[in-house]
């Protein structure tokens, strides 16, 4: 896929969403029982996030949502209509996998591979588009930009082996699928839960000694808590 066209596609995505709020604010509604959580809606509410990712590689011979992660950040809304609103947000996600018993390696027989992880980390900038119900639980879904900031990737075997992942770079920036809901709590308390996979690869070329698989691809799951502020 070509960066700058999935970029250009992602800006007019944002901008296509932006258009309506201007003639949405002339038609805001003041019904208490619309709009965000608070009693009279806003144009733009702002909040914090925070909690963790159960994340996997898809093409790393591994199955399961084995790899623990933080995810948090700031997110605001921008009211569009009655019930609809833009989210965005601005976060710091660890992704990655990790193996959860011991497996054969693919190419050698006689080599035992005694555990396996990637530790990703990302500045992440999601961007949604929310319905919201008259109790202000909503739910939502939209695309995700992921800038790489640090990776790491060990793997132990047995016999001992020495391997050279640095032949097999991730990719810097990913762009993801996204799809959650927001439980209305308490007040400004929200609970999420958001489910994510990848549209472009992790990186292109795995390792052989890994898997058969060419490339790559992240899924995971979140459990966050939000907080809108009045």
């Amino acid at each position: 896929m070509n960066k700058s066209r999935t970029f250009a596609a992602f800006f007019c995505i944002a901008v296509l969403f932006l258009l309506p709020a201007v003639a949405a604010t002339a038609q805001v509604d003041d019904d208490p029982e619309t709009g965000l959580y608070i009693e009279r809606p806003k144009l733009i509410s702002v909040g914090a996030v925070a909690g963790a990712n159960f994340s996997q590689v898809d093409g790393d011979s591994y199955a399961g949502y084995h790899k623990f992660g933080f995810n948090f950040g700031g997110i605001g809304y921008l009211r569009l209509y009655r019930h609809l609103a833009m989210s965005f947000e601005i976060l710091y996600s660890q992704k990655g996998a990790k193996s959860n018993g011991y497996r054969y390696s693919p190419t050698d027989s006689t080599t035992i591979i005694k555990d396996y992880s990637i530790d990703l980390k990302y500045a992440e900038i999601p961007l949604m588009i929310n319905y919201f119900d008259q109790r202000k639980s909503h739910f939502g879904v939209g695309l995700s930009y992921s800038r790489l900031v640090n990776s790491t990737e060990q793997m132990h075997t047995l016999p001992a082996t020495t391997y050279d992942f640095t032949k097999y770079p991730f990719n810097k920036a990913n762009y993801d699928f996204v799809a959650g809901a927001q439980l209305h709590v308490w007040k400004g308390l929200f609970f999420n839960i958001r489910f994510q996979y990848a549209l472009t690869p992790l990186r292109s070329v795995s390792p052989p000694e890994l898997s058969r698989a060419q490339k790559q691809y992240t899924n995971m799951w979140n459990v966050r808590l939000m907080y809108l502020f009045k």
